[in-house]
This record gives C-alpha cells, sequence and structure tokens, in this order.
C-alpha cells in the first residue's frame, strides 16, 4: 500500500506562520484554495482548518516542480516542502495572519485530485441551503462553518472545565429507554427480542437525572443527544445537543447562579466577553403583562399595556364585548411611526392573524386629533385616559388586539419584535440576559380538554402555592426558571418534586389515574420512596446558544451534519426504506400510504 506521506510529516498549519519563521523549512498540507499564474510564477493559496498560506512555485528555482503545479486544482489535496520568505515590497496582505510571507516550494505531493465542487469553497456564497447540505462535506470546508464549529467545540470544552471544577460529575444515561409523556412526540426503536415492544429515544435525561441524585452523585451533567419527533423550524432539530446538569440540597438561587457563572465563563472564553452579574430577573407574570412572551428581548422597549379597564364600558362593542367575555384589551405604541402607509397596516394585521388575532385595530395620533376607524367610538374621558396610559404623543401609531389573554400576548408580543427588528431598535452586538420565574405549574389544554404541566409533571409548586392544587390548579406557580438571551430561551430548569406524596398529586390532577401514573413512572415514585433529597437543575440548548454566539439565525449553521424542516438528511439520504427481511426481524409490517391525487 502506498504510503504518500513516508518522509513528509506536517510541521506547521496554514495559519501560524510569519516574519518570525522567514529561512525555516516547513512542510504544509491542505487544499489548494485556488491556483494563480502569474507571469510564469504560480501562486496557490493553501487552506487547511486554521487558514491560508501562500505558496509559490518558481520555474526559476526549479522548473520540474513548477510544471507540476500546473495540474493544481481547486480543493486537490497536497503536501508542500519549502522555505519560508518575505513577501516582496508591495505584496504583503495585512488581511491574512500570514500575509508578511509565503512559502517557496522545494517539493510537491499530490495526495489526492478532487473533481471541480459544485460551489466556491469560500465564505458569502449565493447557493441554496438545499445544496449546501446536499454536499456538507463541502459546506464544512468553508472557513465560516469551520468557525462555527471550532466555537461548538471550544463552548463544549469550556462548559466540561467549569462544571468538573465545581465537583459535577459526567455520567452518561440510556437512548433506549421508556417512552414518557415529554411534550412532544417519542421517536421509537423496535426491539428484536422483545417482539411487540418498543423503547423510546429520550426527549431529554429527566427522569434519569432524578435518579441519580436519588442515588447520592449530588452533582451531575452531561452534554447530551435528545431526540424530539416535533415540526421543525430554524431554531429546531429531531436531534440536538443539551448542556444538561442536576444539583442536590439546593433552591432556585444556588442552580441560576452555578448557570450563570457557566454561561459568563463561555462569553470570556469564546467573545473574551465579561458578563455583568448576576443577571436580572423577572416573573412571568410581569414579562406577559409587560412584552407579551415568556422569553423576552429587553434589547428595546416598546412595552404592551392593558386597557381593559379603560375601554370595557365603551361605544366600541369589539373591544367592550371582549372584555365582558373574560377576554383583555392590549396596546402597543409604535412611536414615531404614523407614516405607516395603509398597506403597511394591512401587512401588520395579517402578521398577527397568524397568531390567530382576529383583527388588528390602530389609531394615528395627530396634533390635533385621532385619525382611525374606531375613535369616533371613544368619549373624550376615554381618549384621555387611552392617551395617559399608552404615553400617546403625536406622531405615534398605536395598536390594539382584544380577544383572550393567551392570544393578545402571543399576537402582539409577536408584533412588538417584528416591529423592534423593523424599526432598528435592535442592537445586533448586544447580549441581554433575563431570568423568567414563577411559571405558572399547569395550563389548560383545549385540544386534549385536559391539565397539562406547563414545563413538564416533575417540577415542583411553589410551597405557598400548594393548598391550590386540589381547589384551584391553574392559580398554581412553579419553581421553574428560564434563562432568555436577546428574545430566545437558551435554558431552563426547575426545582424538582422530590416526595411521593405531592408527586402523586400532581400526576393526579393531571388527570392520571393511579394505575396510568404507576405504569409510567412507578420507578421514579419508587425512587422518591427511597429517601430522594430536594434536587434541581436544568438544561441548556447547546445549538440555540452556540447559534446566538456565533451570530448565525439557524441551528443548522452550528450543526455538522443537521436535518432539513422535514427532518430528512440530504448528505446521507436518510430516513430511507428498508428491507423486509429487517422489518420481518422486528415483527413489523408497513402499512400501504395511500396517495392523494
Amino acid at each position: 500500500m502506498t504510503d504518500f506521506l513516508a518522509d513528509m510529516r506536517r510541521t506547521h498549519t496554514c495559519s501560524v506562520l510569519g516574519s518570525k519563521d522567514i529561512s525555516a523549512e516547513v512542510i504544509l498540507m491542505g487544499w489548494v484554495q485556488r491556483r494563480r499564474d502569474h507571469g510564469g510564477v504560480i501562486f496557490v493559496d493553501l487552506r487547511d482548518r486554521e487558514g491560508i498560506t501562500q505558496v509559490v512555485f518558481n520555474p526559476e528555482t526549479d522548473g520540474k516542480l513548477h510544471e507540476k503545479a500546473h495540474v493544481l486544482r481547486n480543493e486537490f489535496v497536497i503536501g508542500v516542502r519549502g522555505k519560508v520568505c518575505a513577501r516582496p515590497e508591495g505584496m504583503v496582505n495585512p488581511n491574512l495572519p500570514t500575509g508578511e510571507i509565503e512559502v517557496l516550494a522545494t517539493e510537491l505531493r499530490i495526495l489526492n485530485t478532487a473533481k471541480t465542487p459544485p460551489f466556491q469553497i469560500e465564505d458569502n456564497i449565493d447557493v441554496s441551503e438545499t445544496l449546501r447540505l446536499k454536499n456538507r462535506h463541502l459546506d464544512l470546508r468553508r472557513p465560516a462553518m469551520q468557525k462555527n464549529i471550532m466555537i461548538r467545540h471550544k463552548t463544549g470544552a469550556i462548559v466540561r472545565q467549569y462544571l468538573n471544577d465545581r465537583g459535577f460529575m459526567d455520567i452518561e444515561t440510556p437512548f433506549l429507554t421508556k417512552s414518557t409523556p415529554e411534550g412532544a412526540r417519542d421517536y421509537l426503536v423496535p426491539s428484536r427480542v422483545n417482539p411487540g415492544r418498543f423503547y423510546a429515544l429520550p426527549q431529554s435525561p429527566q427522569l434519569f437525572k432524578q435518579l441519580l441524585m436519588v442515588s447520592g452523585y449530588d452533582r451531575y451533567y452531561q452534554i447530551v443527544r435528545c431526540f424530539r419527533d416535533e415540526d421543525l423550524r430554524a431554531d429546531r432539530q429531531p436531534e440536538f445537543t443539551q448542556i444538561d446538569m442536576e444539583m442536590s440540597f439546593v433552591g432556585e438561587d444556588d442552580v441560576m447562579e452555578t448557570a450563570e457563572g457557566m454561561v459568563a465563563a463561555i462569553f470570556k472564553g469564546v467573545h473574551q466577553m465579561d458578563l455583568p452579574l448576576p443577571f436580572p430577573r423577572m416573573t412571568y407574570a410581569e414579562a406577559m403583562d409587560r412584552y407579551g412572551l415568556d422569553k423576552p428581548d429587553l434589547r428595546f422597549d416598546l412595552p404592551l399595556c392593558e386597557v381593559s379597564d379603560i375601554v370595557q364600558n365603551s361605544d366600541f362593542k369589539v373591544f367592550a364585548g371582549v372584555v365582558q367575555n373574560g377576554g383583555i384589551v392590549k396596546a402597543l405604541n409604535a412611536k414615531g411611526c404614523m407614516d405607516f402607509s395603509r398597506k403597511e397596516i394591512d401587512d401588520l394585521t395579517e402578521f398577527t392573524a397568524v397568531y390567530r388575532a382576529k383583527g388588528l385595530a390602530w389609531i394615528k395620533v395627530k396634533e390635533d386629533s385621532w385619525q382611525s376607524p374606531i375613535a369616533k367610538f371613544f368619549s373624550e374621558a376615554e381618549k384621555q385616559a387611552l392617551s395617559r396610559r399608552i404615553n400617546m404623543e403625536p406622531g405615534d401609531l398605536v395598536f390594539f388586539v382584544a380577544d383572550q389573554a393567551k392570544i393578545v400576548n402571543e399576537a402582539l408580543g409577536h408584533l412588538r419584535n417584528h416591529l423592534g427588528d423593523r424599526l432598528g431598535l435592535i442592537d445586533k452586538n448586544e447580549y441581554n440576559f433575563i431570568w423568567v420565574t414563577r411559571f405558572p405549574m399547569l395550563e389548560y389544554d383545549e385540544t386534549e380538554k385536559r391539565l397539562q404541566a406547563l414545563h413538564h409533571p416533575f417540577t415542583s409548586p411553589l410551597e405557598e402555592d400548594f393548598d391550590k392544587l386540589e381547589t384551584d390548579p391553574l392559580a398554581m406557580r412553579s419553581r421553574a426558571y428560564d434563562l432568555v438571551l436577546n428574545g430566545s430561551e437558551i435554558g431552563g430548569g426547575s426545582i424538582r418534586i422530590h416526595q411521593r406524596e405531592l408527586q402523586e398529586k400532581v400526576l393526579t390532577a393531571l388527570g392520571m389515574e393511579k394505575n396510568e401514573y404507576e405504569e409510567k413512572f412507578g420507578f421514579l415514585l419508587s425512587a422518591l420512596d427511597s429517601g430522594a433529597p430536594p434536587h434541581g437543575g436544568m438544561a441548556f440548548g447547546l445549538d440555540r446558544l452556540v447559534m446566538i454566539l456565533c451570530g448565525q439565525t439557524s441551528i443548522r449553521d452550528v450543526i455538522a451534519f443537521p436535518k432539513t424542516q422535514k427532518a430528512a438528511c440530504l448528505l446521507t439520504d436518510a430516513p430511507s426504506e428498508t428491507s423486509k427481511a429487517q422489518l420481518d426481524e422486528l415483527y413489523l409490517r408497513i402499512k400501504p400510504i395511500a396517495v392523494t391525487s
């Protein structure tokens, strides 16, 4: 077998050589970024994951070597031996770390040839994401992608070092486990040795990390793969990565302080940025009231303002009727936006309709009057009250949504984010952190007509709300907390239930019969009966955190081999069909798929 590198071993990467190395003999290896022929002298930009070095093939130095270099093309893999020289006067490239030098080649080995790639291996290419994902092995060669993956690696290394230094243990938990309700569909894996039975891929290690606390491993962490079969978007993947941690004998402050320190260490290590600690906190009720969403972007103001009490008896029956039926009316003052055209307002109405808003009322505030189809329905006293409450000034454009609180908050919350971006109110270089705390324990699922856990059913309620569990469960608040960065939830957790009696009461409130929760969670309940310590923890979405660190808008750009929005891998053509023999081994049969015309 031919050893192309029998007597040639790389001495440097393509990013480290400089004026200090002039006259040194070096060996570089990598890919041909481009080849340029300048009046007989051939220049090759040699690239590896660290950077680029210019290599020179001069016919006056070695005619045969120069002739050999003529065959080089983009993406050929080569090894070069040569001497480091200063670039000629006027040829220094200040934009390149190696821009002061070049390597005069004395030996060239072509380690492999390459077909012409379907796109240039460089940044800022104008090609579809589909083509990039189909050729991901080439896309990952681009400097921007390699930078993203390096930041991801560095983030993971910082996390491990930080947690190791604080007494946490890295413990693996199973991938083949039992299906338990986590809020999304499970990926199921049929068992060959147990016909008719299935494993589920874990949506999180939640129950196992709680079991580890019961087992006495009082500080656990894991950078772990998780799986959810759910509808996808830019910041979701069917398989994703969590920074998972759990601690015993702690309260909320302990977990949050540990998490803050870890995030600060990441930003210091990746961006050399010192984050001010501790991060500010805001209750769920405050976030929903002022910003409409439980993950508010606080890089800009633009608050929401409830006006239900002012309009409940107005002549505008749409507003009055909603309030009388238990709904609310909220306003959003787009300061200085009175010049929005009717088409622009109609477009914003369509935007809020995505979030189930039935309409978007508006008022343009002029110097001496209001311009609006609804202005005539308000008395002078109501107008004055609205002006004071919403801080309405000439030049403003005020939007209103009236409906049930959940719809109003979601529609106006997203409209707020949309306007913040459109109006240039967001400093893209700012990192704004906020803890959101004291979430509702439960919420009502309109589809299934039952209560469900807002986070998960193992979250502990606030002690002062225990008595509401049976009398007013929707009023219960939990010991949950989310860390929000620039309007994205990057991590969340809670203090857990550590007593069997309380856990059974919560499961009962969720509509489970004893036999049902025993069948699903009997192993956890048994563990809680075995001397479970008070414990809590949280999980960070590593993909989303790295996405923000890299300044990207899609987590697909910080995952080496991501799936599409249809959960497909274009590189490997997965998922794919399987053979009848494999199906027979698993006692499975494919149901014919109806083809619609």
